[in-house]
C-alpha cells in the first residue's frame, strides 16, 4: 500500500508538472503572437511610408531629368531660339491652363494625363493620402497608413460625407460612375478607393474635398 501511495504522488507531481509547462507554453505562445502582431503593424506602416518616399524620388527623377534636359539643350541654342522656345512654352502653359477649366475635356485629349493631390496631417508632418486623378476619368484615392485614417465602408461618417456628399450628386449627373474598394490586411478597413467614369476637374475637386473632410473627421473622433 505504501508504494502504491508514493507511485500516486508521482504521477500527480507528474501531472502538475505538465500542467504548469502547458500554462508556461500558453504565455509564451500569447507574448510571440503579440510580438508577431506588433512586428505587422509595424512592417505595414513601413511599407507605405516606403511606397510614398518612392513617388516622391519619382517624382525628383522627372524633375532632375527635365533640368538636365534644359540644361543640355539651352547650351547650343542662340539666346533668340531660347526666347521663341520659351515664348511657344508659355502659350502652351496658358492653353494648358484654359483648359484645365473645360468641363468636358476629349478623351483624345485626356488620355495619358495624370494629376496628383496630397492630403497631410494638420502639422503637415504626415502624409495621410494620395489621390490621383488619371486620364480625366478615373480616381484612385490610397490612404497611405489605413490603420490612422481608419475609414470603413460602414462608418456614418463615410456615407454621410463621402457618399453623399460627393458620391450620390455625382452619381446623379452621371448614371456610370462606378466604385471599387481595396481593403487592408483582410480588415473591413479600407485601403484604396477607386472611383471610375468621372466627366470633369471640378467631379475630382468635389472628392478631393470630401476625402480630406472624412480624413479629419475620423482623425479627430479617435
Amino acid at each position: 500500500m505504501i508504494y502504491d501511495s508514493k507511485d500516486k504522488e508521482k504521477e500527480i507531481e507528474k501531472l502538475n508538472k505538465i500542467m504548469i509547462d502547458s500554462k508556461d507554453k500558453e504565455k509564451e505562445i500569447e507574448k510571440l503572437s503579440k510580438i508577431m502582431s506588433s512586428i505587422q503593424d509595424l512592417y505595414y506602416k513601413k511599407k507605405g511610408q516606403l511606397e510614398e518616399l518612392q513617388l516622391e524620388i519619382s517624382e525628383l527623377k522627372e524633375i532632375l531629368n527635365s533640368l538636365n534636359s534644359f540644361v543640355s539643350n539651352k547650351s547650343f541654342h542662340s539666346a533668340n531660339e531660347i526666347y521663341q522656345s520659351n515664348l511657344k512654352k508659355s502659350e502652351k502653359a496658358k492653353e494648358s491652363i484654359e483648359n484645365y477649366f473645360e468641363e468636358d475635356i476629349p478623351q483624345e485629349k485626356a488620355k495619358g494625363t495624370k494629376i496628383k493631390r496630397k492630403i497631410f496631417s494638420k502639422d503637415n508632418n504626415a502624409l495621410l493620402c494620395v489621390l490621383n486623378f488619371i486620364d480625366f476619368n478615373k480616381v484612385e484615392i490610397k490612404f497611405i497608413d489605413p490603420q490612422i485614417s481608419a475609414i470603413k465602408e460602414s462608418s456614418e461618417r463615410f456615407i454621410t460625407i463621402f457618399l453623399r456628399g460627393a458620391l450620390l450628386k455625382l452619381k446623379d449627373k452621371n448614371p456610370n460612375l462606378n466604385l471599387n474598394y481595396k481593403y487592408f490586411k483582410k480588415t473591413d478597413v479600407i485601403e484604396i478607393i477607386e472611383v471610375l467614369s468621372l466627366k470633369s476637374i471640378s467631379d475630382y475637386d468635389l472628392i478631393t474635398s470630401k476625402i480630406r473632410e472624412l480624413i479629419v473627421s475620423e482623425i479627430s473622433s479617435t
